[in-house]
């Protein structure tokens, strides 16, 4: 699988979407929203709640 991001692009997209909405954004809109983001997340984390765990901890 091809990614286009770093880790740390998708760690920091996530840490913004969160700021921005004031809550961790939900797989199903961020899938519509924005796929490339979940595409990436999906192949550096087990699964898009663990990258949104560690997106909000760092």
């Amino acid at each position: 699988m091809e990614v286009s991001m770093s880790v740390e692009e998708v760690v920091n997209q996530i840490s913004e979407l969160v700021v921005k909405e004031g809550k961790p954004p939900r797989k199903k809109e961020v899938k519509k929203s924005d796929p490339e983001l979940m595409k990436n997340a999906l192949y550096y984390f087990p699964s898009w709640d663990n990258a949104v765990e560690h997106s909000i901890g760092s």
